[in-house]
């Protein structure tokens, strides 16, 4: 029988009680937003800091974010703990990046297929919201 998604989809406690400051970032820099885990590894979604954007569902100033490869959400804003850095090694990133794949990993298998762990949305705003932030979106 063929490995399956995991029924149980781990929540994040890592991410919510990250302390980053927006100004970690800068524009033209590239980050990822990790999403989950294939085939033993974190995957997620890569884009490039545009600008300074305000994040609605957290009340915080946010960035800007472009997928360079498009689609109808383009653009998004986000948080910055949500943020991790592909452009440079970052002491910091590279702490966070650790950890959350010693913790995923474990729990979701090391199966090819991806599995999104569901933690983020995205509002009408386009703004990207991580689930522990999810009840102060609207306020």
């Amino acid at each position: 029988m063929p490995e399956t998604r995991p029924v149980y989809l781990p929540h994040d406690p890592l991410t919510p009680k990250r302390d980053i400051t927006h100004t970690h970032f800068r524009p033209g820099e590239h980050v990822v937003i990790f999403k989950g885990a294939a085939d033993g590894r974190l995957w997620g979604d890569a884009m490039k800091v545009i600008t300074d954007s305000w994040h609605t569902p957290t009340d915080e100033n946010g960035w800007r974010l472009r997928d360079p490869d498009g689609g109808h959400r383009s653009y998004v804003t986000a948080h910055p703990r949500y943020m991790v850095h592909l452009s440079t090694r970052c002491p910091e990133c590279l702490v966070h990046q650790q950890a959350l794949r010693e913790y995923l990993i474990p729990r979701v298998g090391t199966g090819e297929e991806p599995v999104d762990c569901r933690w983020y949305s995205v509002t009408a705003l386009n703004q990207l919201v991580h689930v522990a932030d999810a009840g102060h979106a609207g306020r």
